[in-house]
């Protein structure tokens, strides 16, 4: 099983890709496939069929997965994009900035 630098809520920004240069919330995060969903990144269009009587079907726009190693942590500290440090902190593994040294956990 692949270990992500990055979760849920976490700000990301996408540093390769169609959208390069694009900041977002992490809103899914897969380590099973390296994948990661980030709002507002790599919209594809859906074709959805109604299911109930009165329901409009229609193309509706969704975020797609890109993979974990095209995006980049954003500190909460400096605001900056940065690389992944880990430190016991009181008997317990958290995430820190590489630039800062700011726990981000």
């Amino acid at each position: 099983m692949n270990k992500l630098n990055v979760k849920k809520g976490d700000t990301v920004v996408v540093i390769s890709g169609q959208d390069k240069g694009k900041k977002g919330e992490i809103l899914n995060a897969a380590p099973a496939d390296n994948r990661v969903m980030v709002k507002g990144v790599h919209m594809i269009t859906k074709h959805v069929k109604p299911r109930k009587q009165g329901e409009a079907g229609g193309r509706i726009e969704q975020e797609g997965t890109i993979d974990a190693s095209n995006v980049m942590l954003v500190c909460p500290k400096c605001g900056k994009a940065t690389r992944v440090a880990h430190q016991f902190v009181d008997g317990k593994k958290v995430r820190v900035c590489k630039k800062c040294g700011k726990v981000m956990d």
